[in-house]
């Protein structure tokens, strides 16, 4: 008797998981709904691009590049921000007797449906729209699109599962550290490109795409391209090495679900020798006495030895120093790009009680009036402005040295301390109000159901962290425009540091009653995963 077919079981988890994703209360439903429609919407945008510019010259190179970057994006996104859901994490299902190929077959139907990949799909049809001309080359377009979409997604599942203990694994602590340091230099580099194609037109993709449109998933495009241009030779050979990319994925990919369901988790296993005493650092020395220095030990401890946490922190780091030194570099920045700096250290300050995950039952015990909610988010503070101001100061610094424009130093540290204040405050804010859980285990984020909770913190943070920052902002604007402004701005490193210290004092008197009052919800969000 064979065994039943698991595939439609778990297109039907998948679409019952999505489904799900609106039973929820009202705020979390309208997040969940906001972030699917804003990704749809650009998706639409982006066919609509890509078709408008359909004969235009270069067009090629730009779709097979964009390709490219879609199927880089696949196998990276996933380990690094909010994604994912129980079908795609292979660890919730060691338990079962599951064959490893029907298994990839079946999780692979299931990593079909969702925003994501209607939104991949719409990029790759518009691609394809673009380059085809001719009914030979629509009829390759719509067998290159599948074959794309279907590398993409293979690509994702191969590396996820390749590294789905990683990030709770002590030894690959440093693996994900330099992962996140390579997506903060291919994020400028990206940057940097976009930059040389607005002063110099798509002529200049040209030499990249010729190596990259034989690259799986891109060369399943190129092949369009290779089609509409009678090279049907050239066409079958890139079609042939995107089926080849295909299937050596899913290769790797089921050897992987095989070891990974087979073999114990090696972070399980007991230490080999007795345990060795652990010394205490001094740490707790330096900070202040009470509740203030050992919450601030804590989230200091959590910054050096949580993988998922160090990964965040060494990538805001990176990111926040290469992209004004970048740009100053290259003679197109200026030193109020240094702000970066504040405002990738200020993204740390949200969803505070999430990085404690189900551990933080303990310091809700500790929580029983506003009082001690406003000492728990002070400290938590203080430990963020114990990296964060010093090196926004030293990255600002560097970025005045690098363009000479040492008279603008006041002001640009001034807007930097303000936009610190103000993510501090609406994160801490935002911590009470849209708190989500960052699984232990696996490569997720943020836990399946939450993604919409975590991308309304974040985004709709840094909106309001621009906005709070406006009387600041005029006033630099006002001051550089009034004929005798120049003699006074130096005032706007002191306006700026306390208008920011105001903010974030302000935020935290906000988000202590609402913490206090909401302890049951907040543990209860974040101990999901």
């Amino acid at each position: 008797m064979s065994a039943p077919a698991i595939t439609p079981v778990f297109v039907r988890l998948k679409l019952s998981l999505l489904r799900n994703g609106l039973r929820r209360s009202g705020a979390q439903r309208v997040a969940y709904i906001a972030s699917a429609v804003t990704a749809l919407l650009f998706a639409a945008l982006q066919l609509a691009g890509l078709i408008a510019l359909r004969g235009q010259a270069h067009i090629d190179a730009l779709v097979v590049l964009l390709t490219a970057v879609l199927g880089l994006g696949w196998a990276v996104m996933p380990l690094f921000f909010p994604s994912g859901d129980e079908t795609l994490d292979p660890t919730r299902l060691v338990m079962l007797p599951l064959r490893p190929r029907p298994l990839v077959r079946a999780l692979l139907a299931a990593s079909l449906i969702g925003i994501g990949p209607l939104f991949t799909l719409c990029l790759l049809a518009g691609s394809a729209i673009a380059v085809a001309r001719g009914a030979a080359a629509f009829a390759v377009g719509v067998v290159a699109v599948v074959l794309a979409l279907l590398v993409c997604v293979a690509f994702a599942r191969a590396v996820a599962a390749a590294n789905v203990r990683l990030l709770s694994s002590r030894k690959g602590r440093d693996l994900a550290v330099l992962s996140g340091l390579v997506i903060a230099l291919g994020a400028q580099v990206v940057n940097f490109g976009a930059q040389r194609l607005g002063s110099s037109g798509l002529g200049e993709l040209d030499p990249v795409a010729d190596v990259v449109r034989w690259l799986p998933p891109a060369s399943a495009i190129g092949a369009v391209h290779s089609v509409s241009e009678g090279s049907y030779g050239t066409a079958a050979a890139q079609l042939a090495l995107s089926g080849a990319a295909l299937l050596a994925l899913i290769a790797v990919w089921s050897r992987h679900l095989t070891r990974l369901m087979t073999s114990p988790d090696g972070s399980t296993l007991p230490a080999a020798g007795a345990a060795r005493e652990r010394t205490s650092t001094g740490l707790g020395r330096l900070l202040p006495p009470g509740r203030t220095g050992t919450v601030m030990e804590r989230s200091l401890r959590y910054v050096w030895r949580d993988p998922k946490t160090k990964a965040a922190w060494v990538t805001s780091l990176a990111i926040g120093l290469i992209v004004p030194v970048f740009n100053a570099w290259q003679g197109t920045g200026s030193v109020y790009f240094a702000c970066f700096a504040a405002g990738m250290l200020g993204i740390q300050m949200y969803n505070q009680f999430g990085q404690d995950t189900s551990a933080f039952w303990i310091v809700a015990l500790t929580i029983s009036s506003t009082r001690d909610a406003y000492v728990e988010l002070r400290a938590r503070a203080y430990a963020l402005l114990l990296i964060t101001l010093p090196y926004a100061t030293l990255v600002t610094v560097v970025t005045t040295a690098m363009l000479g424009d040492w008279r603008r130093l006041p002001e640009a540290l001034g807007l930097s301390f303000a936009l610190l204040g103000a993510m501090l405050a609406t994160g801490a804010w935002t911590s009470a109000r849209f708190p989500y859980s960052i699984p232990q285990e696996g490569y997720k984020n943020v836990a399946p159901g939450q993604t919409g909770l975590a991308w309304i913190s974040i985004f709709g943070g840094m909106i309001a962290s621009a906005v709070l920052c406006a009387p600041v902002i005029a006033l630099t604007i006002w001051l550089n425009l009034s004929a005798r402004g120049d003699d006074w701005t130096w005032l706007l490193l002191p306006v700026g540091a306390a208008y920011g210290a105001g903010l974030t004092a302000a935020g935290l008197r906000l988000a202590a009653p609402r913490t206090a009052g909401r302890l049951p919800e907040i543990l209860a969000a974040v101990s999901k995963g």
